[in-house]
């Protein structure tokens, strides 16, 4: 049974905290390049909504675990007028057909779900022959100094910010899970703590 901090405080931390003026010029320069059938993994909070081009998107799907953060996304996609389908689930198993969609969308998501491999896994399953992921995630920084702080921070993170890892691969995590990867960019971002700032966002397309 969840927890009133994983039903009522966990939601707001989450939309508070990946809402900040700086993460959302990043979403800006990522999530308008969806097209066609859209499927955006980690839907929860409708943070993403006001980027998508209603004219480019045949489709809206969203997916998410937390029925407090769906509501907010269903809020979001009826103010933005975009007609969407978004119910609850996990990443590890989706509910849907093998090449279903054109792009998927995750934004800070990966580093928070239980099994990293088995949802980028189907990621691959459910896009479509020349289907694209867009991500921007944060996750394990490349200088050993920060990397070292994360790993001790991680432990207690985790239990606070409703399991977030810290050390988790991301452009490497797709490129191990089959993916040809183009990294848009890769930064710490600005007046963020080093060992919570760096993120990676780009493309990345099923290799071969």
């Amino acid at each position: 049974m969840a927890s009133w901090w994983d039903r009522h405080g966990l939601p707001r931390l989450i939309k508070c905290a990946c809402s900040q003026g700086q993460i959302m010029k990043l979403r800006s320069e990522v999530v308008p390049h969806a097209r066609g059938h859209v499927l955006e993994l980690g839907c929860g909070g409708g943070i993403n909504m006001e980027f998508y081009h209603p004219d480019r998107i045949a489709s809206f799907t969203g997916l998410d675990p937390s029925p407090e953060l769906l509501a907010m996304s269903r809020a979001a996609a009826a103010r933005c007028g975009i007609a969407a389908d978004i119910r609850g689930g996990a990443g590890e198993a989706m509910p849907f057909d093998n090449a279903r969609f054109d792009t998927v969308v995750t934004t800070f998501t990966l580093c928070s779900v239980t099994d990293q491999a088995a949802v980028l896994a189907e990621i691959r399953r459910v896009l479509k022959p020349g289907g694209t992921a867009l991500f921007l995630e944060h996750g394990g920084a490349p200088d050993s100094g920060v990397a070292k702080w994360q790993r001790r921070i991680e432990p207690v993170w985790k239990r606070i910010g409703g399991n977030c890892h810290l050390t988790r691969p991301i452009g490497d995590a797709y490129a191990a899970a089959g993916f040809a990867v183009e990294r848009r960019g890769a930064a710490y971002m600005p007046r963020t703590p080093r060992p919570f700032g760096w993120v990676e966002y780009g493309a990345a397309r099923v290799a071969g």
